[in-house]
């Protein structure tokens, strides 16, 4: 099979460790920079052209778009799939999960466990947007942050309405979620392949810290999930329509909550936690699914 891994870097690590493992799998595979992806956007003949060629000659894509270049990223993705190819996760399901607002409202459709969340666009409902999710303390979360950047923890009302406020005053979109004290700054990454969980862990926030990312110096460890959490993650990944997933649980006194669901989870961490071949299982999905057909994306919202 030839596959095409849309990303910025073949240095990249989950990059690098997806290209060993197709080619271990004895796959034609090819690092193309998304970003310098031009399309022929026609009916009768849609195309891909990367350095003046066209990419019509790939069998499956899988996507590593960057959240900070989710809407070009996308649009590439989408032109693959007009061209009829496998793609790994599906670009209207990136979308869905890039958007945070969106993600938690299918979820919440979906009758899937969430930290009370509230979103608001006027300063003038603060106290009530602070009611809604019980009072401080709170999490006020930037809508287009990622790695744990524009994650505030606001221990008093005085503290959140200051945070808000900023923010909003920014012009940047928000939302504030109970603090899980329970919790105690660790959440749990279930790597989601193929409709199970392959592999888990669960990171640790650093002293001082209420952010479990590794970006921001947390540590992992790997973890045997519950049935419920499994349960949880699987049901995340499937209502936002993707094969491939990093979902984010916290435990809560309510049973296990999703804060987040990547598309494109790093595999580094996951990989070097559990000791687990994670880039080898995504290959070998990608395999399945090829042998089964393409499928379209049937979600609803």
């Amino acid at each position: 099979m030839k596959i095409a891994i849309l990303s910025r870097k073949s240095s990249l690590y989950s990059t690098r460790r997806l290209v060993e493992a197709a080619k271990q799998r004895q796959h034609h595979v090819e690092v193309i920079d998304y970003l310098r992806c031009y399309m022929n956007i026609t009916s009768n003949d849609p195309r891909v052209i990367f350095k003046g060629r066209s990419l019509e000659a790939f069998d499956a894509v899988i996507p590593r778009i960057g959240a900070s270049h989710t809407f070009y990223g996308t649009a590439v993705v989408r032109q693959f799939e007009m061209m009829g190819k496998l793609t790994l996760n599906r670009s209207q399901a990136i979308s869905r999960s890039r958007d945070k607002l969106r993600s938690l409202q299918i979820m919440a459709r979906h009758g899937i466990g969430l930290p009370v969340t509230g979103c608001a666009h006027s300063t003038r409902d603060v106290s009530g947007l602070i009611n809604t999710v019980g009072g401080p303390p709170l999490v006020v979360k930037l809508l287009e942050g990622t790695q744990g950047i524009g994650v505030v923890l606001a221990e008093n009302k005085a503290a959140a309405e200051s945070v808000i406020e900023a923010f909003r005053g920014l012009k940047a979109h928000i939302i504030v979620q109970e603090y899980i004290e329970e919790a105690r700054g660790a959440d749990i990454r279930c790597f989601v392949i193929g409709g199970r969980v392959f592999a888990a862990m669960m990171r640790s926030a650093r002293r001082g810290e209420f952010r479990s990312n590794l970006h921001r110096g947390g540590s992992a460890a790997k973890i045997a999930v519950s049935a419920e959490e499994r349960n949880v993650a699987v049901r995340a990944a499937a209502a936002m329509g993707l094969s491939v997933a990093g979902v984010d649980i916290l435990s809560s006194k309510h049973g296990p909550v999703v804060i987040e669901v990547n598309s494109s989870p790093g595999l580094e961490g996951i990989e070097t936690c559990t000791g687990k071949d994670v880039a080898g299982a995504i290959i070998r999905h990608i395999e399945k699914a090829a042998d089964a057909g393409h499928t379209s994306d049937r979600i609803q919202e």
